[in-house]
């Protein structure tokens, strides 16, 4: 399937919302970028995956003043699928209150609904070695 550049742009774009809403703490609008039922994956941070956006929104607003104050998403790749699926990776940049900094790997699957591109499942992995923790062979 090959995707137009209008789509390429609003599945940037909507990548790119993420940390507008959740930064601004407009929790109640994270249904423009999640479909109903999107999975949530955080289990390389040890934890069960979200199922919905209801979830979602509470997981935010019980970590509270956890929440990173500033979301940055880069590096963003779009490569669709026979299926009409889109895979999207990006990488994420959270900084804190106290001014420390976290680096994420988003992997997400962009679906098209009738109200637009939606990411239906993200898994958010953690960068904690360089490399990926490879090391050079021999």
């Amino acid at each position: 399937m090959s995707l137009a550049l209008e789509d390429r742009l609003a599945i940037t774009e909507l990548v790119s919302l993420h940390g507008h809403l959740v930064d601004d703490g407009s929790l109640d609008r994270l249904e423009e970028l999640f479909t109903s039922d999107v999975v949530y994956d955080l289990t390389d941070f040890g934890q069960e995956p979200l199922y919905g956006v209801t979830a979602v929104r509470e997981a935010a607003w019980t970590l509270g003043s956890g929440n990173p104050v500033a979301h940055h998403v880069t590096n963003v790749v779009v490569t669709a699928s026979a299926d009409g699926r889109v895979q999207v990776r990006s990488k994420g940049l959270g900084i804190k209150a106290d001014g420390s900094c976290g680096s994420v790997s988003y992997d997400d699957t962009v679906v098209r609904t009738a109200d637009g591109w939606r990411i239906s499942h993200r898994k958010v992995s953690p960068r904690r070695t360089p490399l990926g923790g490879l090391t050079k062979p021999g």
